[in-house]
């Protein structure tokens, strides 16, 4: 396959690294089982983002679902002061908060952290309910387009078919500026796909074979222009690692060594997203793989039998995945969130053997949005009425 990179955003040929964090449960030293201690609580998900922190990464995934675990929101503003320079991207379900309230919400975070803050925008159902689609791609775009009003302009106008508001913003100023923190979506739906090409960032995938990842980048980059924007691409991705292939290889099938179909399916399947449109494509790439569960060279889609969501791994040794990242940044790829499992263990084994040879940078300070220099807010010394 000849790759051309597609318009993007960042031209800039540098990969923001990302670490993933626990706070739905789920981490193991063995897929298909429940490991009681690594249970997604305060102390071991600390644990996992102040590593990342310390190890270079420049951002973490700070996932959201109701399961057992930490709510996003809270965990962010506790670790704030226990990290010093790692972004955290933060998942926020739209419908859940007062749109304002949440604007408030995410300014107050976003000043906690002195600009550390990207967003995650999740479109799924709210837990306990079955939405209609349509109604949750309206109120998504709408919740987007208060919190754009709210971090760029003087007043909130908008007039919506589920939001009418008329207020003033002054109470809802983010720390970060030219546009407030950048904003990370996923979803390949229809609906998805117009949403983040309309008002987002960052769209944000799951690993499948090379030329079906080239092609909905080449369809999101289109519809990104269409609206006069250029956007960026993230990958997430699991990643095992290794000194050698073969020993990256045989670590793989350890994961599977325990595995228990019935505990995977109920791990697999207690997520608001587990029926998603992306999780049931996941599913059928996985059935084209070879009998060792791989999908294309260094592409091991096993993970996917035991997890909801990204459901593959890169996996080989260090030249092996510097190659593959090269290949999705030669794409137009900018940003990755990886993990591993456990996920401590891999955070540290990826920092030891990749890290350290990629060119890597953090979005939202390329882009302009986290200031140098302490920004005029209201919460700063702007203004106060």
């Amino acid at each position: 396959m000849i790759i051309e990179q597609v318009g993007i955003r960042t031209e800039q040929r540098i990969a923001e690294v990302a670490w993933f964090d626990d706070l739905c449960g789920g981490d193991t030293g063995f897929l298909g089982t429940v490991d009681p201690s690594r249970r997604s609580n305060y102390e071991h998900c600390g644990d996992i983002i102040k590593t990342a922190d310390k190890l270079g990464y420049e951002n973490i995934l700070l996932p959201t679902s109701y399961v057992i675990g930490q709510e996003v929101l809270p965990f962010a503003a506790a670790m704030a002061p226990q990290t010093q320079q790692i972004n955290m991207l933060a998942a926020i379900r739209t419908g859940e908060i007062h749109p304002p309230m949440l604007a408030r919400h995410i300014s107050t975070l976003d000043h906690i952290l002195k600009g550390r803050l990207t967003v995650n925008i999740i479109n799924s159902d709210l837990p306990g309910l079955k939405e209609d689609h349509e109604m949750r791609y309206q109120r998504c775009a709408e919740v987007i387009e208060i919190l754009k009003q709210a971090w760029t302009q003087d007043r909130i106008e908008h007039k919506g078919e589920i939001y009418n508001f008329s207020m003033d913003a002054k109470p809802v100023k983010p720390y970060q500026q030219n546009g407030g923190p950048l904003l990370y979506f996923g979803g390949i739906s229809p609906g998805s796909k117009e949403v983040c090409a309309k008002y987002c960032d960052v769209f944000l995938m799951w690993p499948e074979p090379e030329e079906s990842i080239y092609a909905t980048m080449q369809e999101m980059s289109s519809k990104a222009a269409s609206y006069g924007r250029t956007i960026d691409f993230g990958m997430r991705i699991h990643v095992i690692v290794r000194e050698t292939e073969a020993e990256a290889l045989a670590y793989s099938k350890e994961l599977m060594s325990k595995f228990d179909l019935e505990t995977a399916e109920m791990l697999k399947h207690r997520t608001q997203d587990s029926k998603s449109a992306g999780v049931l494509r996941q599913d059928e790439f996985r059935k084209n793989a070879d009998k060792d569960d791989f999908i294309e060279p260094m592409l091991w889609t096993g993970i996917g039998r035991a997890r909801s969501g990204c459901g593959a791994a890169m996996v080989g040794n260090p030249s092996q995945i510097i190659e593959k990242m090269n290949r999705y940044m030669d794409m137009g790829v900018r940003a990755f969130i990886l993990s591993g499992y456990p996920l401590i263990e891999e955070c540290e084994y990826f920092a030891k053997l990749v890290l350290p040879h990629l060119k890597t940078g953090k979005l939202s300070v390329i882009q302009g949005r986290t200031p140098i220099e302490t920004p005029k807010t209201p919460l700063t010394f702007g203004e106060l009425i």
